[in-house]
C-alpha cells in the first residue's frame, strides 16, 4: 500500500543523497531517481537539484515537503487500520525514546507486550531531543513516544512515574555515604554536565538548590559522563533511571533538596490513534505499575 514514489522523495530529502537513499531503503540508485523523477512528472515540478554527489530540494520540494509527509503519515495510519480490521494479525507501533527510557523500560515492555501481541512490528526510534521527538510524534513518524513534563505540543499524555535527580559522585568522594549532598558543594565543585535535551532538567536541580554549578566539562554522553567522574574529575547530576546498573564504580547521593523530573508517553490523539498503539500505551502503564509496585 505504501507510496513508493513518496516513500523515494522523503529519504532524498532527508538524506541530501539518492545514493544514501537507496542504501536505506533497499532499492538501486537508478531506481531512486526513477521514482522521483515519475514524482516530479506526475506532480510537473521539479523537486530537487541535482549536484554532483548530492541532492538539495527546490523551492518547489521544500513547499511540498510537510504535504507528502502528511500524506504518508496518512498512508500509515490506513495501513494499521486495515491491519486493525483483520484482528491485529499486523500492524506497526513506533515508539519514541530517549536513552534512559530505551535502555531501561522498552526492552522489558516490549518483551511483555510482544508474548500478548506477537504480530505486531514494534520498532523503538531513539531520540534524546525531546522537541525532535514532539515533532516526530505530531508529524506521525512515532506513533508514541517517552517525554518529561513539560510537554510543548498538544499531545495526549499518559503520566508514568517520577524519576530523581541524583548526584553522581567518584566513589572515594568524602560525601560518598551521605545522607545528601550539600548546596555548597553542589556550587564549589568542578561539575561535569550533560549536554543533551535533558539538560534542563539537571539545571532544575540547582535551582530548586539555589545554586549555580562550576561547570568545568560539557559532555553529550551519559556513559561518558559517568565516566569522567568515577575517574575523579568532578561530580554531575543523572537521573536515577539511567543510573540502574551502571557499569562504572560512583557514589549515587541525593541533593540536599530532592528534586524528580515526571515521564509520561504521549501520542498525537487517543482519538485518532491506533489500536495497538492505545493496547502499547495502556501496557506501558501496566508495565510501569507491576515492576515499581505503584
Amino acid at each position: 500500500m505504501a507510496n513508493q514514489k513518496y516513500e523515494a522523495f522523503l529519504k532524498v530529502a532527508e538524506t541530501g543523497s539518492f545514493k544514501q537513499a537507496a542504501l536505506e531503503l533497499g532499492y538501486t540508485q537508478a531506481g531512486v531517481s526513477y521514482l522521483v523523477s515519475a514524482l516530479e512528472r506526475e506532480f510537473d515540478l521539479p523537486l530537487f537539484v541535482r549536484d554532483y554527489g548530492g541532492a538539495r530540494l527546490t523551492a518547489d520540494g521544500a513547499e511540498l515537503l510537510p504535504w507528502v509527509r502528511s500524506v504518508r503519515a496518512d498512508e500509515r495510519r490506513l495501513e494499521t487500520r486495515v491491519a486493525e480490521l483483520k484482528h491485529l494479525v499486523s500492524g506497526v507501533v513506533r515508539v519514541g525514546a530517549f536513552t534512559s527510557t530505551a535502555i531501561q523500560w522498552f526492552p522489558g515492555m516490549a518483551k511483555s507486550f510482544l508474548a500478548q501481541h506477537p504480530g505486531i512490528d514494534l520498532q523503538l526510534l531513539c531520540c534524546d531531543d525531546q522537541d525532535e521527538l514532539e515533532g516526530a510524534v505530531w508529524r506521525g513518524d512515532a506513533d508514541c513516544g517517552f517525554f518529561v513534563f513539560p510537554i510543548k505540543r498538544d499531545l495526549h499524555a499518559v503520566p508514568l512515574r517520577h524519576d530523581p535527580l541524583l548526584v553522581v559522585l567518584p566513589p572515594d568522594h568524602p560525601l560518598a555515604d551521605a545522607p545528601f549532598v550539600p548546596r555548597e558543594t553542589l556550587a564549589d565543585e568542578p561539575y561535569i554536565r550533560l549536554k543533551s535535551g535533558t539538560s534542563s532538567e539537571m539545571e532544575s536541580l540547582f535551582r530548586n538548590n539555589g545554586v549555580e554549578p562550576c561547570v568545568r566539562f560539557t559532555i553529550d554522553s551519559d556513559y561518558a559522563v559517568m565516566s569522567m567522574v568515577s575517574a575523579g574529575l568532578g561530580f554531575s547530576v543523572l537521573s536515577g533511571l539511567i543510573l540502574r546498573d551502571t557499569p562504572f564504580p560512583l557514589a549515587i547521593v541525593p541533593p540536599e533538596v530532592e528534586t524528580s523530573r515526571e515521564i509520561a508517553l504521549a501520542l498525537r490523539s487517543l482519538d485518532t490513534a491506533s489500536t495497538a498503539t492505545r493496547a502499547f500505551a495502556e501496557h506501558a502503564e501496566r508495565w510501569i505499575s507491576a515492576t515499581y509496585g505503584a
